[in-house]
């Protein structure tokens, strides 16, 4: 997410790092980190760019870290001779800060290990992120008014799983939110994109896409891809 050329990258899981550089044109320039729980499909290549600001010729001051109790730990264990703590200065979450321009408040959702759900504010824009973390009451707060939810639908159908939100149910939170918009995410392989997108839209009247590799969702004053001063 970028802001007013404030960067803030959430997650970074599997592959994550080389996208990373496409957008920050081949150097790894990021402001803040947020990682929402230590399941290495959101956290691994947080080692590669450890890796990249350890190693880079001018070494700049600590990068901000925001995330969950086991993160670091898990991270740290793939690269135990290079130091995170050089590179990054750590907050833990759940908990609320001022991150450069944006405010950060993350509360804790159910989920297999401590997870955080997001949300990143800024005059005029909120966008909020679940991760892949089971429904819970708190998530009405995290994403209300969002001009993009951007939640974990990984689930299809009208089962319920306590750890794992569904479309159906990132649809019914959206709704309940008053979000703008909804950005359904964190598919299995394989998985069937366009029934997650209207399993959502059954229980969702606002718009709703699936999360696809270098989407890129606009944010301004006038709303969702109304380009300007805003962030994206």
């Amino acid at each position: 997410m970028e802001y007013d050329g404030f960067r803030v990258v959430v997650d970074l899981g599997y592959g994550t790092f080389a996208r990373l550089l496409e957008h920050c044109g081949g150097a790894p320039r990021v402001d803040a980190v947020v990682i929402t729980h230590e399941h290495p499909d959101h956290c691994a290549d947080l080692s590669a760019l450890g890796r990249a600001l350890y190693f880079a010729e001018e070494r700049g001051e600590r990068v901000p870290l925001y995330c969950t109790p086991g993160v670091v730990e898990r991270v740290q264990g793939m690269e135990p001779t290079e130091d995170l703590g050089e590179v990054f200065e750590v907050y833990g979450l759940p908990g609320r800060y001022q991150v450069g321009p944006l405010r950060l408040d993350a509360e804790l959702l159910p989920h297999h290990v401590p997870h955080a759900g997001v949300r990143l504010s800024a005059p005029g824009m909120v966008v909020a992120y679940s991760g892949d973390a089971g429904a819970a009451p708190v998530l009405g707060e995290l994403a209300a008014g969002a001009d993009v939810f951007v939640a974990g639908a990984t689930l299809q159908g009208e089962g319920r799983d306590p750890l794992l939100m569904s479309a159906v149910e990132a649809g019914e939170w959206a709704a309940r939110a008053g979000a703008k918009r909804l950005v359904v995410s964190h598919f299995w392989p394989g998985s069937d994109r366009d029934r997650s997108v209207a399993e959502a839209r059954s229980r969702f009247e606002g718009e709703v896409i699936a999360a696809e590799e270098g989407m890129v969702v606009a944010l301004g004053p006038g709303g969702p891809d109304a380009g300007g001063s805003g962030g994206e």
